[in-house]
C-alpha cells in the first residue's frame, strides 16, 4: 500500500500527494507536510486551506499571517463547488486573525462579522468553534451581549462543543443570559466535567464545597488536579488553556480549603499548602479572589 502510494506520488497524483501530505501533517511531520501541500496549492483548495493555517502557526515554514490571511480570503471569496466545505473554516480563521490583529488589522468588529458567517446561525455543519467564540465574545466587556452569549453556547453544546457545554451549565447556574436553574446547570456541567472539562470541574467543585458536601467537593478537587498540564489538556478537550488553568485552579484551592480545616477528609495542614500553591500558580487571580472570600468567611 505505502508503495503504491509513493509511486502515485512521485506520479504527482493530487489526491495521493495531498492524503501524503495529510498523513506527515497529523504525525507532526510539518516540514514534509508542508512541502508537499506546496506542490499542489495551484489546483487543490483543501492543501490550500492547510498551507494558510501552517503560515499563520509557523508549522513547517515560518510565520507568515499575511500569506494565510491570503489564502484563507481565496477560499471564502472563490466560486468554486470544491471551496464549499472549506468556507466555514476559513471565515471562522480569518476573524481569528482579525481579532488577534495578527496578518491584518485589529478589528473585534470584522472578527464578529467572520464568525457570525463561519456560524452560520447554528447550523450543525457550520464551524462550531465559530459558534463557541461567538459564545466567548458577546461575554467579554467590548461587545458584552449575555443573551446572545447564551444563544451561541446553546448552540454550540447542542453541536458537540465541550467548551460551551461547561459555559453554559455556568450560565445556568448564575442566570447569565437566561433565568438561573439549577438542575439544567448540574446536567450540563456533570456532563461536561465527565468529558474532561476542567473549568466545568472546578465549578463543579465550588457548588459542592459551597453545598457543604465536602466530600464530594474533596474528592472531585482531586480528581481534577491530578493533571495540571493545562496546555496539554487544552489541546486534548479543544478549551481553551485560560479557562483550563481557572478551572484547576479553582479546584486546587477548594480541596486546600478542605485539607485545611478538615472538611470531607482528614485534616493536613501540609497538604493544604500545597495546594494553596498550586492554586496560585495556576492562576493567580483566582486564587487571590477565592482567598480574600475565605478571609471573609464568606468559604
Amino acid at each position: 500500500m505505502e508503495e503504491m502510494m509513493g509511486r502515485r506520488v512521485a506520479h504527482e497524483d493530487p489526491l495521493a500527494v495531498f492524503l501524503d501530505g495529510q498523513l506527515c501533517y497529523e504525525q507532526g511531520l510539518y516540514e514534509e507536510a508542508f512541502n508537499l501541500f506546496e506542490k499542489i496549492e495551484d489546483t487543490d483548495f483543501q492543501a490550500m486551506y492547510q498551507l494558510g493555517v501552517m503560515h499563520y502557526d509557523g508549522l513547517g515554514t515560518n510565520k507568515d499571517p499575511e500569506r494565510a490571511v491570503e489564502y484563507m480570503n481565496k477560499i471564502l471569496h472563490s466560486d468554486s463547488p470544491k471551496t464549499r466545505h472549506l468556507k466555514f473554516a476559513a471565515a471562522y480563521n480569518l476573524g481569528r486573525a482579525y481579532y488577534e490583529g495578527c496578518g491584518v488589522k485589529h478589528s473585534t468588529e470584522e472578527a464578529e462579522r467572520l464568525w457570525l458567517i463561519a456560524a452560520d446561525s447554528g447550523n450543525p455543519k457550520a464551524s462550531v468553534k465559530a459558534q463557541s467564540t461567538l459564545g466567548m465574545l458577546y461575554s467579554m466587556p467590548v461587545l458584552k451581549d449575555l443573551k446572545k452569549a447564551f444563544f451561541w453556547h446553546s448552540k454550540a453544546c447542542a453541536n458537540g462543543s465541550l467548551e460551551s457545554q461547561g459555559v453554559l451549565g455556568i450560565m445556568h447556574l448564575y442566570g447569565q443570559g437566561t433565568r438561573q436553574n439549577t438542575k439544567a446547570a448540574l446536567e450540563c456541567l456533570r456532563k461536561a466535567a465527565e468529558r474532561g472539562n476542567s473549568y466545568a470541574r472546578g465549578h463543579l467543585v465550588e457548588y459542592y464545597y459551597t453545598g457543604k458536601f465536602y466530600s464530594m467537593a474533596a474528592a472531585l478537587g482531586k480528581r481534577t488536579t491530578e493533571n495540571d498540564d493545562h496546555d496539554m489538556l487544552a489541546k486534548a478537550t479543544d478549551c481553551h488553556p485560560k479557562y483550563v488553568a481557572k478551572g484547576i485552579a479553582m479546584a486546587a484551592f477548594y480541596l486546600a480549603r478542605c485539607l485545611q480545616l478538615g472538611r470531607g477528609v482528614q485534616q493536613d495542614q501540609d497538604a493544604a499548602n500545597i495546594y494553596y500553591s498550586k492554586a496560585c500558580d495556576l492562576d493567580p487571580d483566582v486564587a487571590s479572589h477565592l482567598e480574600l472570600a475565605a478571609n471573609l468567611g464568606r468559604i
